[in-house]
């Protein structure tokens, strides 16, 4: 898999949450690697992942010493990762890593410190050699559920907008024009769908204005976004850039319906943020990241917002309506 350039940044815990006041006498440190963006501070209000995932560890007893500081425009794909991004005085307990790239980095950089990671295929990813059985000293939860999940994105969308034959996907670069890419145009064809890529070099608001100047000629009849983690710091700007082309959306996740978008058809974020605490408690516990199974989605939710259909003058069939978990009026 072709390495590519992220700017990240870094939240390291510096101060106990006022939940956490009792500390154990060993206080954890852990580094949570974010990509960079406008929205790539996190906390309890942040994304629902993040509630889910910090509400965890307060259940559970983990104490954390909390630091933020900001490392950006640094290569995470050509640098060591504690030399720019984590400081090796700060001696991290854990690294949280919160996309394949980022996962991949810190293990090049250093493969003893353990790494829960949240991302795609982590065996196609070479972060781990199953997902029953990870080895190395990576472990964590995939939101990636197999092409299934992407066929049933594919599906209803094609329910909500039947005249929809062409659809842009987009996707960072590597996805669309590697296998992924490839199965998802398959199981496209399959509903009578052409897939057109609106691929990214880098997730910077550059190649986002980019790649939406350039579809626009193509005239899809809508647009699905893709769930890697890298896209999700510019879901706002993401979602502004598709309502000012006038064309529905599918998201990967509720965040984007949260902001303006129409619909989600995502794994339960809140699911994988618990399970994601769950295995860094384990492993300050003592146990091994490379035998902690990495979990996979079995629950899934559809989003709809109805505001932002009625913008587009778009009627939502009954029947998406009933299957819909959430409705935003």
């Amino acid at each position: 898999m072709r390495r590519r350039d992220f700017t990240a940044s870094l939240l390291l815990a510096a101060a106990t949450r006022s939940a956490w006041a009792q500390a154990p006498a060993k206080q954890h440190r852990i580094a949570i690697v974010v990509p960079a963006g406008p929205v790539a501070y996190i906390d309890d209000s942040g994304s629902r992942f993040w509630r889910a995932f910090f509400g965890e560890l307060r259940r559970l007893g983990d104490d954390l010493a909390r630091e933020i500081g900001v490392a950006l425009g640094s290569s995470l794909a050509g640098i060591p990762l504690y030399g720019e991004v984590l400081p090796l005085e700060r001696n991290p307990d854990l690294i949280v890593a919160s996309t394949d790239a980022i996962a991949q980095a810190a293990r090049a950089a250093d493969g003893v410190v353990p790494i829960v990671w949240i991302g795609g295929d982590p065996v196609q990813a070479g972060l781990a050699a199953s997902l029953a059985r990870p080895g190395g000293n990576v472990t964590g939860v995939t939101v990636d559920a197999g092409m299934e999940l992407w066929g049933k994105r594919l599906q209803i969308l094609k329910e909500v907008i039947p005249s929809a034959s062409k659809v842009a996907f987009l996707a960072m670069r590597g996805q669309w024009e590697g296998p992924y890419g490839q199965q998802l145009r398959e199981a496209g064809e399959r509903l009578k769908i052409s897939l057109i890529g609106m691929p990214l070099q880098e997730s910077t608001p550059s190649e986002y204005q980019r790649a939406f100047a350039e579809i626009a000629h193509e005239q899809p009849g809508a647009i699905i976004v893709s769930s890697r983690g890298s896209l999700s710091p510019y879901r706002q700007l993401i979602v502004e850039l598709v309502e000012k082309s006038r064309l529905p959306a599918m998201y990967p996740y509720r965040d984007y319906v949260n902001v303006g978008g129409l619909m989600a058809y995502e794994g339960d974020l809140g699911e994988l943020g618990r399970r994601t605490a769950d295995d860094v408690h384990e492993i300050l516990k003592g146990a091994k990241p490379g035998d902690i199974p990495i979990y996979q989605p079995i629950k899934f939710e559809l989003i709809v917002n109805l505001k932002t259909a009625a913008a587009l003058g778009l009627t939502v069939p009954p029947s998406i309506l009933a299957r819909a978990d959430e409705v935003i009026e």
